[in-house]
């Protein structure tokens, strides 16, 4: 037996995923991640890849129990970084369908995710859940209703998760980014102040410490990381 611990990483294939896949290895976590059929190849060099439609139950069921399926390295940690932006306009002029579709890709795989990983973590003896939100989840800004309503009920999630298994030892804590500095966001916002961005590795630094032992007193928190927007 070693100590060696299994972190199930969401969203692994994306810039702010990358950065967090590789955090977790260079720190001796084996990574699980699910990843949608074909995608893998964009993963750090030593992560195992584990094919799920992160919307549909059963595949992340499957995905949650291969996670904890090795006893030399417990689930001990699971990162909820899957999900997508939406803008639609003002609230009346963006359609219902779009509204629900953030909430789609944003609340339902952290949900599916974490109920799934949740009876291993508590096997396990406990863990941690980390979730990504948003700081639009507590500072709005118009024309985005479905992404801010869907991260600000990720943050909710995230809180039930603290108070519901803070006695089986899991904690639940969460990340609001502001705009992080990524290739998409850049191209999306050619003119803007890229130096007042977070930087994924930032991000990632902060998600680790959450999974990490030194954070064990802390459950239920919402830890801004804007860097200087």
């Amino acid at each position: 037996m070693t100590d060696t611990r299994t972190a199930l990483i969401t969203g692994g294939t994306g810039a702010l995923g990358a950065a967090t896949v590789s955090a977790f290895l260079q720190a001796g976590w084996q990574v699980v991640a699910p990843v949608r059929p074909g995608t893998a190849g964009r993963l750090p060099a030593g992560v195992i890849a584990v094919d799920a439609d992160l919307t549909n139950a059963e595949q992340v069921t499957a995905a949650a129990a291969r996670a904890a399926g090795d006893q030399r390295a417990p689930l001990k940690a699971v990162v909820n970084l899957a999900g997508g932006y939406g803008g639609s306009g003002l609230i009346a002029d963006t359609p219902v369908e779009d509204f629900e579709a953030m909430f789609a890709a944003n609340l339902r795989p952290a949900y599916l995710t974490t109920s799934a990983a949740l009876p291993y973590l508590v096997a396990a003896g406990g863990g941690s859940v980390i979730f990504v939100s948003s700081r639009a989840a507590v500072s709005p800004f118009p024309g985005a209703a479905g992404y801010v309503a869907s991260k600000a009920a990720v943050l909710a999630l995230a809180e039930t998760v603290a108070v519901e298994y803070r006695k089986q030892r899991v904690r639940s804590n969460t990340v609001l980014p502001s705009v992080i500095d990524t290739p998409a966001n850049r191209a999306a916002q050619p003119t803007a102040d890229v130096s007042r961005w977070v930087a994924p590795a930032e991000i990632a630094a902060v998600t680790l410490f959450l999974a990490s032992d030194a954070s064990a007193p802390t459950s239920g928190a919402r830890i801004p990381v804007y860097g200087q927007a």
